[in-house]
Formats: C-alpha cells, sequence, structure tokens
C-alpha cells in the first residue's frame, strides 16, 4: 500500500470479540499506533483506556486488574475510573485530580466490539450499524445461528489499507478472476448517504441481462448485499438456495504500516441444519473466499489516479470520493462535504 492515504481515518473500527473479554479480564491492544488496554468492569461494561497508568507510566494491560471504581495500575496501585480520572491511591487519603488516562469510545454490537478513531477528537459522528438490519427485510425477517468460534477470524501483519477493502463494493469484476464467478455481478441498487455505503449485487445470467428487472428487491436469490460504515465496518449479506449468511470484513489499522482483518460468519437458520455438521459445513464454505482476497490485497499498491476501464471508471471514482471525508488530511477540502452535511 502506498503512503498517499492516512492510516488513521475517522470511524468505527473492530478491536475484537466481545466474547473474548469476560467480566474482570484485562486485555492490551494496540490500534492506530497506541497502546491501549481493554478491560470489563465489574458492572460488565466494556472500555478501553490509554495503556499508561498516569502516575509514572507502567501499562495498565500488562498486570493491571479490574476493581471496584475500575482499573488498578500494577505498579502502585492506583486505581482509574471509567471516565479516565484517578479514583483512589491506596497510600493517600485523596485521588490524583489532576492526570487523565484517555478513554475511548467503545461500542458492543454484532458479537464484536469497536473503537471510535478520530484525530480530531470529536465525539462519535454515527453509530455501528447492527448486522442484520438495514440489509433487505429478506435478511432481517430471518433467524441466525451465533457467530461459531471457528467463524471468527483475526489476521494480522497485513500491509493493507481499509481503503483497499472499501473498494471491493465497487468492483464487480475481480469476482471472475479472484472468485471464479463465470462472469461479473450486476450493480442492482446503490444508495449512499453521508457515511453509509449500500449496494446490492446480482450473481448469475439473470441479472446481468436485465439488471433493473426487480426494482423493489423482491427477488433475493443469488444476491449480495454491502454495506459500508465509514471504512471500517463492511457487513455482507448473500442469499443462496441453502440460506443467507452474513459476513462482517472489517480492516483496523495497527499503525502506519499494518492493519489487522476481523471476519465474522453468521448463517440463518434452515432446516438442513438438523443434520449433524450442516451449519459448520455451511460457516466453512462462507470462509473460502476472504484469503483470496487478501493474498491480493496484501501485495497491492494504492494507485491514484488509478488507470480504469471504462465499465468500472464512475464507480471507483464515485466511492473515492465518499471515502475522502474518513480522512484527516481532506478534511474541509473543496471537493468534499463535512460528515454531518451529508448526512441531511
Amino acid at each position: 500500500m502506498g503512503t498517499e492515504l492516512s492510516m488513521k481515518p475517522t470511524g468505527w473500527f473492530q478491536v475484537g470479540w466481545s466474547a473474548d473479554i469476560g467480566t474482570g479480564q484485562v486485555v492490551p491492544l494496540r490500534y492506530f499506533g497506541e497502546d491501549l488496554v481493554a478491560y470489563r468492569g465489574l458492572d460488565g461494561v466494556l472500555r478501553i483506556h490509554d495503556a499508561q497508568c498516569q502516575h509514572l507510566g507502567a501499562s495498565l494491560a500488562h498486570g493491571g486488574c479490574v476493581v471496584e471504581g475500575g482499573i488498578q495500575c500494577p505498579f502502585h496501585g492506583w486505581v482509574w475510573g471509567p471516565d479516565g480520572r484517578n479514583v483512589r491511591i491506596p497510600y493517600e487519603e485523596r485521588p490524583h485530580k489532576a492526570r487523565r488516562v484517555r478513554p475511548w469510545h467503545v461500542a458492543e454490537r454484532n458479537e464484536s466490539f469497536y473503537l471510535w478513531h478520530d484525530t480530531e477528537g470529536r465525539e462519535p459522528l454515527w453509530e455501528v450499524p447492527d448486522a442484520f438490519t438495514g440489509m433487505g427485510s429478506h435478511v432481517a425477517a430471518r433467524e441466525f445461528h451465533p457467530s461459531l468460534p471457528e467463524g471468527r477470524t483475526r489476521m494480522t501483519g497485513l500491509r493493507v489499507h481499509p481503503q483497499t477493502l472499501v473498494e471491493n463494493a465497487v468492483d464487480p469484476h475481480h469476482f471472475r478472476f479472484v472468485h471464479g464467478t463465470e462472469i461479473s455481478p450486476a450493480v442492482l441498487e446503490e444508495v449512499v448517504e453521508g457515511p453509509e455505503w449500500y449496494a446490492r449485487v446480482g450473481f448469475g445470467r439473470r441479472w446481468a441481462s436485465d439488471p433493473k428487472r426487480d426494482p423493489e428487491a423482491r427477488d433475493t436469490l443469488n444476491t449480495l448485499v454491502i454495506r459500508w460504515s465509514g471504512v471500517g465496518v463492511s457487513l455482507n449479506a448473500e442469499q443462496l438456495k441453502e440460506g443467507i449468511r452474513v459476513i462482517a470484513i472489517c480492516g483496523t489499522p495497527v499503525d502506519d504500516e499494518f492493519t489487522d482483518i476481523f471476519a465474522t460468519y453468521w448463517a440463518d437458520r434452515v432446516e438442513a441444519d438438523a443434520v449433524p455438521g450442516n451449519h459448520e459445513r455451511r460457516i466453512a464454505q462462507a470462509k473460502l473466499a476472504l484469503p483470496d482476497d487478501v493474498r491480493i490485497w496484501h501485495h497491492q499498491k494504492y494507485l491514484e489516479p488509478p488507470g480504469l476501464a471504462t465499465s468500472e471508471a464512475a464507480g471507483f471514482r464515485k466511492v473515492r470520493r465518499w471515502a475522502q471525508q474518513f480522512y484527516p488530511e481532506a478534511q474541509g477540502s473543496a471537493e468534499q462535504a463535512p460528515v454531518a452535511a451529508m448526512r441531511r
């Protein structure tokens, strides 16, 4: 990936799965070049702070423990509350009110937890979308199994920019060469509003012959719904003959060079799942495509401007204009409206 785009975009980014942090547990994290500590308080709420204790700089993520009122430093026992303020020093009568361990905004949804990143320090500008609503009535009407432990994949050490994942939303032709489809899918619908990008594509010759055949989306077989929320959260819902599967694929910068990719897979409840192993087989099948993409992305260099063919040019240019709103260096540029304005 080239250096043209900042690795510190604004938005929500997945940094783990909820099941991995139980009440009282402490976990070290490193994202956006920052050492962080995640912990679930005794009240069951998951929180993320900068890792360094503001007493003498010890790491709360390595040896820190959850206590009443917050997280306790392993070095001298200072306790830092949910708002990052010092609430207790064991050997003093009063806390140290002048220092604070920076808290980060956290959202738990989709069996995952997300961190809000913004170099300007603003409050979250939008919410993390639910994986099963806003993906079409055919998805919302179904009941889904919880994700299996083997249906949660974290890929690390990748030289991949989140923008690379975003551009898959407007790249129908790669399906033929990376995933082996007979023909490129047809774009059936596209809605862009503020930080949200929604698209619906159809696979197979029946869609290619007439992509406008079903403008009300009643025919959903062999369709893929793609929903991006910023450049950090992507949700996909695909309907096949044997059922619907929903996949979250989220890229989160670790630092200026590397990205982690989190993938979560769900399948709807169908009668065939009564056969032992059927649900697991469906999840295993759903996981086959992403590694093929990652092999390309890891060695890909971002080009601006890219050399585009006629049939793909409009989509790539549109998604790049949309994505500018999430990059600090593009804030306030003449080409891009602020996020708040675009949501109206």
